[in-house]
This record gives structure tokens, sequence and C-alpha cells, in this order.
């Protein structure tokens, strides 16, 4: 990643959804000495208007520029802008990248990359005839915890990897969210392979320093979807949570009840017709909701991959294998969902014995056991950390927006890690469509092959 200490880049921002905000407040607050953002754009003009009265105006920050999304070469053009980030839905990503890339501006995407084969082909061919930058947030790589694996991993505490079982749940406050939202139709979104697990593929290939090469997937639509709720003698439901009589079930969710929701969606409704609250027991949703993964690995190793969207609980469970001893690390980031004598949905962390309540802002239990072979187990200890995404959040904006001098880590995730993390669930996909392993190369990705072969970070720039 370039160093931006000597600069104060222009920066444009496609998508001012709920996870823009916090590269909008990072730039018209924190890091607004480290660039400027100068130029926004959304398909929901009602959007733009919230967003900058949440994140720019308590800073005394000046609007940016609006433009239309169709007209981001334009923009770069004409506000000469230095990076462009990207925080639009998932099908929409490798149009953006490839136009603000051609455009002669370096790039900040959200995961995922991309969703699909195409995607992949066309992202890695706009780098290589433009050679600019393309940076992936991978905000869960610089979580304390999972830095620490990474460390013990590559000190070569437990020898080579041998394999890799990991596990991660979402609740059904947080998991059933993406079968209300424009995630719910794999078209948009590629399905949670893609849109969440992209996080997760990207941790082991980081983890183990290695490239996936072959994918057999197996999962569907079990929970959540009209046909499984039918099946389990669920009756007539709403299409949506808003309205005036809303189901109190934990899983209907009333936008009106949220000041924040209310504002960024439900008021701005009348300008795009986008339903953010629909029914997750709905007809016509086409992504799956349990899922199950084999990878291989150019070193030699296998990752055992599962993923649930509907636990009563969330986080996750990772174990690594090697030749000289195991490391585990489990994670707990929320004990439990509750619905109140109300009937809203509230996260009671405490409702699981097991685990240590903390004040929120932290997993409320995190731990990390390291085993040699003949040698008992032994906790290692895993540093303090702040903020989202078991305080990924704020060194991810600091490196973006200040620049990195030292990554021994290697945080900073180029698009060919972008690749490697969406190759996995691009090839998951076709192994759900045919029942057979897919060799990741064999796909038609273009130019993007070159991140799938030799060492893993061979095509990083």
């Amino acid at each position: 990643m370039t160093d931006h200490s000597t600069a104060r880049p222009r920066y444009a921002l496609v998508g001012t959804g709920s996870r823009a905000q916090m590269y909008i407040s990072a730039l018209a607050g924190l890091h607004s000495d480290r660039g400027e953002l100068v130029a926004w754009a959304d398909t929901n003009s009602g959007r733009l208007d919230v967003a900058f009265d949440r994140s720019m105006s308590p800073h005394g920050a000046v609007e940016p520029h609006r433009f239309d999304p169709a007209a981001l070469a334009d923009a770069v053009a004409e506000h000469s802008i230095d990076r462009v980030i990207i925080t639009t839905p998932d099908v929409t990503h490798a149009d953006y990248i490839c136009t603000a890339l051609e455009a002669g501006a370096d790039v900040i995407v959200e995961k995922p990359l991309t969703i699909d084969e195409a995607g992949l082909a066309a992202i890695s061919s706009a780098v290589e005839r433009t050679g600019r930058e393309v940076v992936v947030t991978f905000n869960y790589r610089y979580a304390p915890r999972n830095g620490e694996l990474r460390r013990l991993i590559a000190s070569g505490e437990i020898g080579d990897v041998t394999s890799v079982h990991f596990e991660w749940v979402l609740d059904t406050a947080h998991g059933a969210d993406y079968f209300r939202r424009w995630h719910r139709q794999k078209q948009n979104s590629g399905g949670l392979l893609i849109h969440k697990a992209s996080h997760h593929f990207d941790l082991v290939n980081w983890w183990i320093d290695d490239t996936p090469t072959r994918v057999y997937a197996s999962g569907g639509l079990r929970f959540y979807g009209a046909d499984n709720a039918r099946q389990r003698g669920v009756g007539p439901r709403p299409e949506r949570g808003s309205v005036d009589s809303p189901l109190r079930d934990g899983f209907s969710l009333d936008l009106r009840a949220d000041s924040q929701l209310k504002a960024m969606y439900f008021d701005q409704e009348q300008h795009d017709g986008y339903r953010r609250d629909q029914d997750v027991f709905d007809e016509g949703i086409t992504i799956e909701d349990n899922l199950a993964v084999i990878v291989d690995y150019a070193g030699g190793s296998t990752l055992s991959y599962a993923l649930n969207a509907h636990a009563p609980w969330e986080g996750y469970t990772v174990a690594v294998n090697g030749t000289k001893g195991r490391a585990e690390l489990t994670v707990v980031e929320r004990g439990s969902v509750i619905i109140d004598d109300a009937g809203r949905v509230v996260i009671d962390p405490s409702a699981r014995p097991d685990i240590v309540v903390d004040d929120g802002s932290r997993p409320v239990a995190e731990r990390l056991v390291l085993q040699h072979h003949f040698a008992p187990a032994r906790e290692v200890e895993i540093p303090e950390a702040e903020g989202g995404h078991g305080g990924g959040d704020a060194p991810l904006l600091r490196d973006l927006f200040i620049g990195v001098t030292d990554d021994p880590l290697g945080l900073v995730a180029t698009w060919a890690d972008g690749a490697r993390a969406v190759g996995v669930g691009i090839a998951g996909n076709r192994s759900l469509e045919t029942g057979m392993p897919v060799t990741i190369t064999e796909l038609p990705i273009g130019a993007a092959s070159t991140a799938f072969t030799g060492d893993a970070r061979e095509g990083t720039a």
C-alpha cells in the first residue's frame, strides 16, 4: 500500500449504506488531515442526505460533490480523484473497480472483491493493464486474536500445517438479516459463500500463508425461506416487518423501531423502492443458510469449513493441526439472542454460563490454546482490542489513510488476496451446482489464475 504520510489524497466514494459510514466518518474526522472526501454517489439520493447529516455534519465538514454512480469515470477526471472507495452491493463491485482503475484512480473496496468468474477476469485484466492498486478491506485480519494465531503458525510452533477445521455460526439476529436484504438473491451477493465466507476463506489463506486449489461444497436453504417455514407449520406472515402490526417473533424487523435504520432505509424507500425488512420466510430466496466446504491447498493441507446462519449464538472455532501440535482459537462474539417482554430482539451475553461477560465492546469470550505433541496445553495471551470486528476496524482505517511503514503480519490485502478469498466461494458455488469438486484454475477467470498458482504471495501489489 502506498504511504500517504506526505500527501492528502482526494477520495470519491460510491455507495453510502451502513458499511460506508466508517469511511465517511474517518475522512471527516480522525483522518481528515490525511485525505479529503471530495465526491460521492449513491443510487438513492436520500441516503446521501442521511450520510452527510450522520457522518460529516457533526465534524463541520463540507458536503462532497454529488455525481451519478454511472458517471464514475467522469467524476474521477473532473475532481482529480486519487482513490475510489466502493461500498456498493457486491454484484456491482467489478464494474466500479474496473471503471475507477481505467479512469486513473486506485481503489479501496469492501469485501467481497467480486461475486463471479467474469468479475475476477475483468478485475485482474484491469489491474494488469493499468498497474494501479486495489485494496480489499478484510478487517478481520486486524483483530488481535486473529493476528496472534497468524503469528503462532508463522513461528513454526505447530510445525507444518496439515489441516484446518473452521466453523462459523451466525445467530438469529445477524444471520437472519442476510435473508431480509438484497443479499438474499444469489445474483446480487453470490450467496454466503461469497458475501460472508470470503472473510473466513481469506483468514485461512492468510493464517497458513497458502493458496487454495480445489473446492468441494455441499449445502442448501434449510431453515429460512417459504418452503422450510411451511414444513415446520409456520402460518401466514407479512411480506415485511415494518407494518402496522409486525410479528414479535424475533425474525420480523421493524425499521421504524431503530432511528438509524428508519432514516437510512425506511424513509428513503420513496426514492428507489428498496425494502430492507423483507420477511426471512418469504418466497424467492436463492441463497443457502447451511454450508460445508472442503478446500485443498497447494502446500498439501486441507480445510474443512462449516457455516450456519441460524444459530442461537454467534462466533467461531478454528483448529489448526500441524506436524508438531495443534492451535485452537475459540471466539464467542454474542452469547445469545432473546426476545424481551415488548417483543424486541436483544443480545444477552450472560445467557451462556461458559463465558465471561464484558462491556460489549469486545467478544464476550476469546481463547487461543497451543498444545505440542506429548505436552500439556497452554493458553496464548491475546492483546486487548477495542471497536468493531474484534478491534479490526480502527487499525484498518489507520493503514488505509495514514499508510503502512511496517507490516510483518501481511495485514494489507491486495486484489490477489481478494481473488483467492472469493475464488473459494466461486468454486464452491460451482460445486453446489454440479455436485463435483472444482479446481479453481479451471474456472474461466482469465489473468486472475495467476493468484492461484505458485507462491501464495504471487500477484500481489
